[in-house]
């Protein structure tokens, strides 16, 4: 018989539906891995297989991240790297990253996910773009099944080293038909397509300046022949822009456009320094953006146009980016910082997020649509359960509970109380259910230890 799920009785439930309802006292009823219903008290059900009790709490939607590079969790701070721009950043963190083994890459990518969980996030992308000493991307699959996280695992590639006039060293990069036959591998053997889908593959070259306009094209068809997303890096700094002129003859935009990489099933990370041509052809196209605040601010990148993005209709979701370029995971502190940073815009033309809500839409909504995705990022019958609380008597939220809401984005972001993910609860009374936490962060340090130290 299928197993049922009340949550009742929350201070308020925020759904994220097409009313953009906020129901004081609500219910959510799961059955298995989808909602069955949800309303205000007087239609809450007798009872269930479980029923929780949320007065105090905020229930709403999971959050949905649309980019990272978890592998990078192992590199924090990392002195040489600590005030670089994006290319010397990189050039200081490629030796490093070329020692990372198969274990620190399971191991980082199960810290990245738990740091995410507690922030809200019930499912994220990530981009994996290197695969040194035997890595291959089962190596994140099996983290993401065992820590219990919604999977869109982008099998990235890098193929034009520092000979070829490209960023990396060749020891990092791959030769184009065996990246080819592998990103067709994965797909074949874990890509589920399939409604609440847990796991699903993206095809997803690095950037530009690390792969060739022929592998672009290659990856462009591939993912289109097996029904894939697309993703890559695009137009994150002048430096990048420049490289684009200099080696396509065209704006970043452009360049996209001509290896077939602009639709409404590719989305791009930053596009910070997209042109007003590249604006408008990403809206009419349908592409979409991840939109990394933290990261473009510590690596002096910019801040993206997302007033500019949203005149054009442009799909946009919000990404934590790299543990070593964030330094951290907290999805609901991007949505924060979103919102922040989009205040300190003085151009009419970019202007001011409207408040809380329109940061949280990117967060919900938003990374959904980036995603290709119309089962998560509302609450609604028939949608996936993915649910989190969060606990309004903390302290932070004090002062704050005439709008909980607003509180979640204003006041200092605090770790969610429950999280639901495809109707499990993966973290109860704000601990992780499905791993344990001291031993897992030790051993992280010591393999970011040893990565170090090599």
């Amino acid at each position: 018989m299928p197993r049922t799920l009340l949550l009742k009785n929350a201070t308020l439930l925020l759904t994220m539906d097409p009313a953009r309802r906020e129901i004081p006292g609500g219910f959510v009823l799961i059955e298995d891995r989808c909602i069955r219903d949800l309303g205000p008290p007087e239609r809450q059900p007798d009872g269930a297989d479980e029923i929780i009790d949320l007065s105090g709490h905020l229930l709403m939607p999971g959050l949905v991240n649309t980019h990272h590079h978890m592998f990078q969790s192992l590199t924090r701070a990392v002195p040489a790297a600590q005030d670089a721009l994006l290319f010397d950043w990189l050039r200081a963190l490629y030796p490093i990253w070329s020692r990372i083994t198969p274990e620190m890459i399971g191991v980082s990518t199960q810290l990245a996910m738990v740091e995410l969980m507690l922030s809200g996030c019930t499912t994220s992308s990530d981009h994996l773009y290197l695969f040194p000493n035997g890595v291959r991307l089962e190596d994140q699959l099996e983290a993401a099944e065992r820590i219990g996280l919604r999977f869109h695992a982008a099998r990235g590639a890098m193929s034009v080293g520092e000979s070829q006039g490209g960023l990396p060293p060749d020891s990092l990069t791959e030769a184009e038909p065996a990246i080819l036959r592998d990103t067709r591998r994965v797909i074949e053997a874990f890509h589920d397509p399939t409604r609440f889908s847990m796991r699903r593959i993206v095809v997803a070259p690095c950037s530009p300046f690390s792969v060739s306009p022929g592998l672009m094209r290659d990856s462009a068809a591939l993912a289109r022949a097996t029904g894939t997303r697309l993703h890559t890096h695009l137009a994150e700094t002048d430096t990048d822009v420049a490289y684009s002129r200099q080696h396509f003859g065209m704006t970043p935009a452009d360049y996209a456009d001509s290896v077939g990489w602009l639709g409404p099933d590719v989305w791009h990370a930053h596009c910070v320094k997209l042109d007003p041509g590249g604006l408008a052809a990403f809206g009419r196209t349908g592409t979409g953006v991840a939109h990394c605040p933290c990261s473009n601010m510590r690596l002096a990148s910019g801040i993206a146009p997302m007033r500019r993005m949203a005149a054009h209709g442009i799909a946009v979701g919000l990404g934590v980016d790299g543990s070593a370029s964030n330094d951290g995971g907290d999805l609901l502190a991007e949505a924060r910082q979103a919102m922040l940073l989009s205040r300190v815009l003085h151009d009419p033309a970019d202007g001011a997020l409207t408040g809380a809500r329109d940061a949280l839409e990117l967060a919900t909504l938003g990374g959904a649509r980036v995603l290709g995705r119309d089962d998560i990022g509302a609450l609604a019958p028939d949608m996936a359960a993915d649910v989190i609380a969060f606990d309004l008597r903390r302290p932070a939220y004090a002062g704050a509970l005439h709008d909980p809401v607003a509180a979640l984005l204003f006041c200092a972001p605090q770790p969610v109380s429950l999280s639901i993910i495809n109707g499990r609860v993966v973290v109860r009374d704000g601990v992780l259910a499905t791993i344990e936490l001291p031993v897992l962060t030790e051993r992280h340090n010591a393999l970011s230890r040893a990565l170090l130290t090599n």
